[in-house]
């Protein structure tokens, strides 16, 4: 495999870079303490062309590879986490998921809108009751004329309040169980859906995440996403783009705890000498070093290979995201105990990155979730 970025890869990783550590960075704890973003921040990010990286040059987006894509969540997610999980989902999970199950008219209606920021996508599988366990939800949406009629809830929708359309999974055949669930992409402004408050996050708070609820809401057949009754199948084909962004954001909240661990352990000094000097800190380092640069081939590998479409590569995508989801825990936990007090309190990012950490390991599968993929891959022949 060739390590080396290409010329337009680093391009736009540079470009990333600069936003992110310009723009980003210095409101990042900001938005953590207002525990929203602004809407005039989602629409600077849409001009720069950050929520159209996925989406075909036919449709006005920037047409990106994989690996492309991943290294600007990684940047974004260096400055402010919460913020690269807005332009993950619209990527991966909206754009991505109109793009290969849409149909013309609905290609044409949705993607050069999101592909300019104009509109912002929200994505929704989970619900109360229904996590790793996806096929066990309980919103219904069951045909009625020209509509589908939805009722239920769904849950930890990202970027809920900004959205203006939710890629939506309900049941359509309840008798059917995962057998009966469809896709459907649902307009903000539909009759009898209503959108809960912001939840109140351990972490990523700027990013806005809250729940749908249907009471007999309208949608119209023409919304149907893919073929009746196969939206599970869909669910789990979109499921590897998602992972790989949140795998990217994973490293890059493990690279700046560790920039910042670094940067202290030079300056900090106790007994005559600074911490860097010391042999327990050097070992610290020396591992964190050594696992971000192992989950970052991961990662690199693992975007590479999704563009490889002669077979899938789940396994090797679900590892890349269990092991740089664990790296950042690992990293952003050893980064607070060599501030010691000061990674404690909020004048150091490193307590932001501990806490935006934890959630790397449970949405888009869980650590658990991961295993299960990786095993039953390796166990199937």
């Amino acid at each position: 495999m060739d390590f080396n970025l290409s010329e337009d890869q680093e391009m736009m990783r540079e470009s990333a870079e600069e936003f992110a550590q310009k723009r980003l960075f210095p409101i990042a704890e900001e938005l953590d303490e207002k525990g929203a973003t602004p809407p005039e921040l989602l629409k600077e990010i849409g001009e720069l062309g950050y929520f159209g990286l996925m989406a075909p040059e036919e449709f006005g987006g920037l047409g990106t590879d994989t690996l492309s894509y991943a290294l600007v969540i990684e940047e974004i997610a260096k400055a402010c986490a919460g913020i690269s999980i807005a332009i993950s989902v619209h990527n991966s999970l909206v754009i991505k998921a109109i793009e290969k199950y849409g149909t013309d008219e609905q290609k044409q209606e949705y993607l050069p809108k999101l592909a300019a920021g104009e509109i912002i996508g929200a994505y929704s599988l989970s619900e109360p009751n229904s996590g790793t366990d996806a096929g066990s939800l309980s919103c219904q949406a069951i045909a009625d004329g020209d509509n589908y009629i939805f009722n239920g809830t769904k849950s930890w929708v990202s970027t809920a309040s900004h959205a203006s359309i939710f890629i939506v999974f309900a049941l359509s055949d309840p008798s059917l169980g995962p057998k009966g669930i469809s896709a459907f992409i649902v307009h903000k402004d539909t009759d009898g859906m209503s959108i809960g408050a912001n939840e109140k996050k351990m972490g990523m708070k700027c990013s806005d995440t809250r729940e749908l609820s249907f009471m007999d809401a309208k949608v119209p057949k023409a919304n149907l996403l893919g073929t009746e009754n196969k939206g599970f199948n869909i669910a789990l084909s979109l499921l590897d783009n998602g992972r790989i962004g949140i795998a990217a954001q994973s490293l890059g909240i493990a690279q700046s705890a560790f920039n910042e661990a670094l940067k202290y352990s030079k300056e900090r000094k106790q007994f005559g000498q600074p911490l860097a000097a010391f042999q327990a800190i050097q070992f610290k380092l020396a591992d964190m070093a050594t696992k971000i640069d192992a989950a970052r081939l991961m990662v690199y590998r693992a975007a590479v290979l999704k563009d490889l479409e002669e077979r899938k590569y789940s396994r090797q995508i679900s590892m890349a995201k269990l092991y740089a989801s664990e790296v950042a825990n690992f990293v952003a936990n050893e980064a607070v105990q060599i501030h010691g007090g000061y990674g404690y309190v909020k004048e150091y990012p490193v307590e932001r990155y501990f806490r935006d950490a934890r959630v790397t390991e449970i949405y888009e599968g869980t650590s658990e979730a991961q295993r299960m993929v990786i095993s039953r891959d390796l166990l199937k022949d």
